[in-house]
């Protein structure tokens, strides 16, 4: 139970990555439109561009996550964010910018996608609704502590918009750790794909419990693998040794 709650936690950093960005691009424009000389039209681009790109990558975010698994994709959400703030901060013009901002809207394209989706399929179902608000939460948590950094920054002689772009790698560079060495696959995927053992271990160290056969047999029944076949088969097939008659 504790693993899945601070899986949960763990992955819920996309979200908090997605507010950060939502709130520092939203107090760092009035310093980029300035710094770059842009016209209103050219303005209201940057900022925009991050949700085209997270629209553009939702619309397939779900296929793709079906096919290679949730945890791959959001270790590459965790890479574009880092891509994306990486080249933000280094940004020489407008263009420049928007590339950056699209990288970024991909990211959090695929995390505001892949993260509830992850959580549901990690939780127990007792606490899963109670997990599912950690989006939400760390979304909201992520902007409250970004319009902090901001105003801190802009009281400063010569706020610096790329810096406080910039500064969106260090979580990311986290949420890139935490996804590459913490996080385990889905076990619902898993299943769907036939890969029953390293479901079964991936169960036994969310719940840290050994039997784990119950919530197993729930996930081959609700995926309907194999219909031909009882659910007894496979729990026998799974769980049991082979003996001699």
């Amino acid at each position: 139970m504790k693993g899945a709650v601070l899986v949960a936690i763990a992955a819920s950093i996309g979200n908090f990555l997605q507010g950060w960005d939502n709130a520092t691009i939203a107090g760092s424009i009035l310093y980029i439109k300035k710094d770059l000389a842009m016209q209103t039209t050219m303005e209201g681009l940057v900022v925009a561009m991050s949700l085209i790109g997270a629209t553009v990558i939702t619309t397939c975010s779900g296929p793709i996550s079906d096919w290679f698994g949730r945890r791959p994709m959001l270790i590459i959400s965790s890479v574009l964010y880092f891509l994306g703030s990486l080249v933000m901060l280094w940004s020489p013009n407008v263009y420049v910018l928007c590339l950056a901002r699209l990288l970024d809207g991909f990211g959090i394209g695929l995390a505001v996608t892949l993260v509830p989706v992850y959580i549901s399929e990690t939780a127990p179902s007792d606490i899963r609704g109670s997990l599912n608000t950690l989006p939400q939460f760390s979304g909201s948590g992520g902007m409250f502590l970004s319009y902090c950094m901001v105003f801190v920054m802009s009281l400063s002689a010569s706020p610096s918009w790329r810096v406080m772009l910039g500064v969106l790698a260090i979580p990311s560079l986290f949420f890139f750790i935490l996804t590459l060495f913490f996080l385990p696959e889905s076990p619902r995927w898993l299943v769907s794909k036939g890969k029953m053992l390293e479901a079964k271990k991936v169960l036994q160290r969310l719940r840290g419990q050994e039997d784990v056969s119950g919530e197993m047999a729930l996930l081959v029944e609700g995926l309907g693998i194999g219909c031909d076949a009882s659910i007894e088969e496979y729990i026998l097939m799974i769980f049991c040794k082979p003996k001699k008659l």
